[in-house]
């Protein structure tokens, strides 16, 4: 055994198909200085038994641009390392055995068409051509990806881990990491075990690349890595005569997947109730094991695959195959660096699409790390979007029983999980429940969605039409614009900052003036060195040394990560103050004559202007009451301390009886009206905040701010892109997210989110269209449509919110 160094600029922890490639372009960026271990042998925990789909189109354009680097690199790794890597594009099927699921599958195939990914929607009859051994019954349509494909999972990691050899990179096999040493806040390497003995490796940086044994390394020192092992299974017929290459097949609503491999055929499943595996830890010597048979598990999968491809009434059972992959809490993976710990990088939970995923999130987090700045937005699979409480094992043993079959479930909109719900929840949630609250949950937060009617279901019944609460929807919206409604918004993530240097702080890393008379609220961006929006929020001075800062609850972790690394020298203190105020929103023309009949305190607008905030008393109760709105109409946000967050309530039902109440599909259909980005969506880390219409927020009289120069850059060069807001005319269809925006005749990027103007009377639609050298009358001049599921529908634009423009009703 080649002997262990004591010092290196990286450890990577793990030898699976993830490590390896963090540890291989790690080397490829120059970082030489380079070490893997792996407890065991490479890949001999999920890896060697993963079933090497490649699938390129994913949810979102940089989840599918990682997804077509993996491809393109394994398709060149044998000619660069000699090791075989089985890469085949034999193309892929989906096909879609209900109404339902075909229009998900033509919505993806738009989604395809957007981020420039071959794909073609074919009949059932063309499926067959394709497929001979599939039976089209109850076909009612499918999508091809030709260039999709299928290689040896064992292999590409081997490929990674050599070509990492040959840039350098050390790699130890039989070397178990025992914990990662810290100092300071930052790690300072790893100690392990071998056979020869206990060693150390000082290193500036570790990457947790453990799969399933992540969760319980991480938990060592403090990190939230929720993750858990669940039991996958899969059979490999023995050789069919004639099969040949065939493309890989999904049919999702049987919950299998089929692959042709060296003559034999693979049937895998994702079931809708999977078992989660490993709740009493997972023994040291784990390696290259199976898990036990269970054919009344598996027999559902198999008695529709036999129907659905008959060759398997007649093809003997070679491999009955159970081993486990680990799964998170929401189905995507983990990237970036662990908010608890500097230094302490994160590659794992790939939800069993390790293999397709790991080329590009090893070839992103290494320049993540090399450059210190992610190279696009990864939002979406970032560490710091999980929540403290998730690291649960009880909550994570009940949850991965679903998220396994969600990767083939219908993937409708507003779709809700169901397992380990009512963990954080609102001091109103049962006055809620008991008015016909239907709950969604974020970040742990049960928060009412929509509110049924007296004798209504309070069931979501999911559709790619109008759901069952689309009329629950508009009653709220419309109460909001015309009279009064109330929203539960304590999910709000709320962040103390308070000390000496608070005001100074805030000034460096907000784009807006932050030195402002106690009282005021300020609408402000943090941004990168980029001009990128880090975070979209209210920040309210509440005397010389304190303020308060609100962002959503499901940023609240990577905030205030964000917050405490650009903190330096600065004396001030970031306090998560979430748990101990609820948000009670009151918002509409008629909310400052409801407040009247429960607050003494004088409302008008020179007594309250907009954007101020102050104490007041309510019902027998004191709060701090916010003019902001989120909305677009004249309202408060009602900032209440937890123990009173229920006898105001009250008092404002007991003052207005038909005060309406309101849930999150309302507020986000009220602010998609009035052209309010949503961050995640509309604006992230790369969206410039120029380009995002977001300009006022940004003080041109400071001297020194984060991302000043990005600004000023940009203004003098002039923007690649606007953001636009869109109404399809004809009000029949729905937006959700990702619909192809069409501008004169030609896709020129997605809905960055959408939701239904019931105001204004049809669906609406925002994103970005190409703006270089392009006046606004040439923005506005073009022919807009939106493509929903294949079908292009007319679209006016706007540049300007399509609701209030001038913010009247604001400040009225």
């Amino acid at each position: 055994m080649a002997e262990i160094q004591t010092k290196a600029r990286a450890v990577v922890i793990g030898g699976g198909v993830s490590g390896c490639s963090v540890a291989y372009h790690l080397a490829k960026a120059g970082w030489t200085d380079v070490v893997l271990l792996e407890r065991r042998r490479l890949t001999s925990g999920t890896t060697w038994h993963a079933a090497g789909l490649i699938g390129q189109l994913r949810g979102s354009a940089n989840m599918t641009r990682l997804a077509k680097y993996s491809a393109d690199l394994y398709r060149g790794l044998e000619a660069e390392t000699g090791v075989a890597t089985g890469m085949k594009q034999v193309g892929s099927i989906s096909v879609a055995l209900t109404k339902e699921r075909h229009e998900e599958l033509l919505r993806q195939a738009t989604v395809a068409r957007i981020f420039d990914v071959e794909v073609h929607e074919i009949s059932p009859q063309e499926a067959k051509a394709k497929y001979p051994h599939l039976n089209i019954d109850g076909v009612v349509g499918a999508v091809a990806l030709p260039l999709d494909g299928q290689c040896d999972p064992a292999n590409i990691a081997m490929a990674l881990a050599k070509g990492a050899r040959m840039r350098g990179a050390k790699i130890h096999e039989m070397t178990r990491v025992t914990r990662v040493t810290t100092a300071n806040g930052r790690v300072t390497g790893v100690d392990y075990e071998t056979e020869a003995g206990p060693g150390h490796i000082e290193a500036d940086v570790v990457i947790n690349c453990g799969g399933m044994w992540g969760r319980e390394l991480a938990g060592q020192n403090g990190v939230t890595l929720p993750l858990h092992a669940c039991e996958h299974f899969y059979l490999v017929t023995e050789p069919v005569q004639g099969l040949g290459d065939l493309p890989v097949l999904r049919v999702p609503d049987e919950c299998a997947y089929y692959k042709s491999d060296a003559g034999k055929m693979m049937l895998g499943a994702f079931e809708p109730k999977a078992k989660p595996w490993g709740m009493e830890g997972i023994r040291k010597d784990f390696e290259f094991d199976t898990l036990p048979e269970d054919w009344e598990h598996f027999m559902p999968i198999l008695e529709m695959a036999t129907n659905r491809m008959p060759l398997f009434e007649t093809a003997g059972i070679h491999t009955f195959f159970n081993g486990p992959e680990s799964f998170t809490p929401d189905d995507r993976y983990y990237l970036g660096e662990a908010p608890e710990l500097k230094g302490y990088w994160i590659a794992a939970g790939y939800n069993s699409i390790g293999i397709v995923s790991s080329g590009g999130a090893g070839q992103a987090l290494a320049h993540w790390i090399t450059e210190g700045e992610a190279p696009f937005d990864l939002w979406e699979v970032d560490i710091r979007r999980a929540q403290p409480f998730q690291k649960n094992r009880k909550y994570l043993k009940e949850r991965v029983t679903e998220t396994l079959g969600l990767l083939y479930a219908d993937h409708f909109p507003y779709r809700q999980v169901e397992t380990a719900r009512g963990v954080r929840r609102s001091p109103i949630h049962d006055h809620l429940k008991a008015r016909g609250a239907v709950f969604g949950e974020v970040a742990g937060w049960e928060r009412a969605n929509w509110f049924a009617t007296e004798g209504q279901e309070r069931e979501y019944r999911y559709s790619w039409k109008r759901q069952n609460w689309f009329e629950n929807q508009k009653a709220e919206h419309m109460a909001v614009r015309e009279r009064a409604g109330l929203f539960d918004m304590t999910s709000f993530g709320k962040i103390r900052v308070e000390g000496r240097d608070a005001c100074a702080f805030l000034e460096r890393i907000s784009s807006a003036q932050m030195d402002v008379a106690p009282g005021r609220i300020v609408y402000t961006m943090f941004l990168n060195e980029n001009g990128g929006i880090e975070a979209d929020l209210t920040v309210t001075r509440l005397s010389g040394t304190a303020y308060l800062a609100v962002v959503p609850g499901a940023t609240l972790q990577r905030n205030l990560a964000w917050m405490r690394a650009q903190l330096g020298e600065d004396f001030a203190v970031i306090t998560d103050v979430t748990a101990a105020e609820s948000v009670l929103c009151l918002m509409g023309p008629q909310s400052r004559e409801v407040l009247a009949k429960v607050s003494p305190n004088d409302f008008s607008n020179a007594a309250h202007p907009f954007g101020t905030a102050r104490e007041i008393e309510i019902g027998l109760g004191i709060a701090r009451a916010h003019r902001v709105t989120y909305v677009g109409e004249l309202g408060w946000e009602l900032y209440v301390s937890a123990d009173q967050t229920a006898h105001v309530f009250e008092a404002l039902m007991e003052a207005q009886p038909d005060l309406k109440l309101c849930g999150l599909h309302t507020l986000d259909s009220c602010r998609i009206e009035k052209a309010y980005r949503h961050w995640g969506h509309d604006i992230t880390d790369e969206d410039h905040v120029l380009e995002a219409g977001l300009g006022f927020t940004v003080s041109r009289k400071k001297p020194a701010f984060i991302g000043r120069e990005a600004v000023l850059r940009k203004e003098q060069a002039g923007l690649d892109r606007r953001m636009v807001q869109f109404r399809l005319k004809d009000p029949e269809p729905l937006l959700f997210h990702n619909e192809a925006i069409v501008r004169d005749g030609r896709i020129v990027g997605p809905v960055t989110s959408g939701n239904y103007g019931h105001f204004l009377g049809g669906a609406i639609g925002m994103g970005y269209v190409p703006a270089k050298g392009q006046s606004e009358d040439d923005i506005l001049s073009s022919r807009y449509e939106i493509e929903v599921a294949g079908q292009r529908h007319e679209a006016i634009a706007s540049l300007a919110p399509m609701h209030d423009p001038a913010s009247e009703r604001v400040r009225a």
